[in-house]
């Protein structure tokens, strides 16, 4: 699924029941007044969830929060359980729509190792924020009661990040730069030495500090591990 597809997908269908390839309710747009009231909802409802997880959140609280009625909630959304799915589950692609780092220009840099610094680091920069990981915490914490999260988070986050860099690595092979036979393989692996070093110990460890000199200092290595394999000499 395209990120289009993940923002457009909650549009497509009035079914009341209707739910998208990951389960997740769609819920389709209202209008004007209604779409305030459903707007007040999301955004008390984001809050309480991030704040309490789905289990210990509370419907009364999401009321306060949202200015309207326990009813009017329960109309929108049917039930608690479509209102986790449908909130977390639209943010998603609504969060990372704005948050892709640039790959175009990877394949063109004339410093390939250090616009690979560059990019990893802009990228581990948006993904370290204090909301996302807050979002990839409690996704993380709800996966064995919400498995469609899971799976529509690796999706958004892989067509937004990893499929660019995947091609930038596809084009530098075939122009001999790098010697990559595997391009998804590739890029896995410098996600996994470059970002996933800082991720990992933030989304256990919320109150760890990663400054920009040790942050700059893990990705460097990374990158340097990646074109030790990659990298034709």
């Amino acid at each position: 699924m395209g990120t289009a597809a993940a923002t457009d997908r909650r549009t497509t269908a009035m079914d009341a029941d209707a739910i998208d390839e990951y389960g997740i309710p769609i819920i389709p747009d209202p209008a004007d007044a209604a779409s305030r009231k459903r707007q007040a909802i999301i955004d008390a409802a984001l809050a309480e969830f991030l704040a309490e997880g789905y289990s210990a959140a509370s419907m009364d609280a999401i009321t306060r929060g949202s200015g309207v009625s326990k009813a009017t909630i329960y109309k929108h959304f049917g039930s608690k359980e479509r209102l986790f799915l449908a909130v977390i589950g639209g943010v998603l692609p609504k969060t990372y729509a704005d948050l892709e780092p640039s790959n175009s220009t990877i394949a063109d840099a004339p410093d390939l190792r250090a616009a690979l610094i560059g990019l990893a680091t802009d990228w581990a920069r948006i993904l370290l924020r204090p909301d996302i990981m807050k979002l990839r915490r409690l996704v993380i914490g709800e996966i064995d009661r919400f498995p469609q999260l899971g799976q529509l988070w690796y999706r958004v986050t892989y067509d937004m990040n990893n499929v660019p860099l995947i091609e930038a690595v596809t084009e530098l092979s075939a122009r001999g730069v790098l010697d990559a036979p595997d391009p998804t393989l590739a890029v896995q692996q410098l996600v996994g030495v470059t970002v996933g070093v800082p991720q990992l110990v933030r989304t256990f460890s919320p109150d760890a500090e990663i400054d920009d000199e040790e942050l700059t200092q893990l990705i460097g290595s990374g990158v340097d591990l990646f074109l030790a394999r990659y990298a034709r000499s």
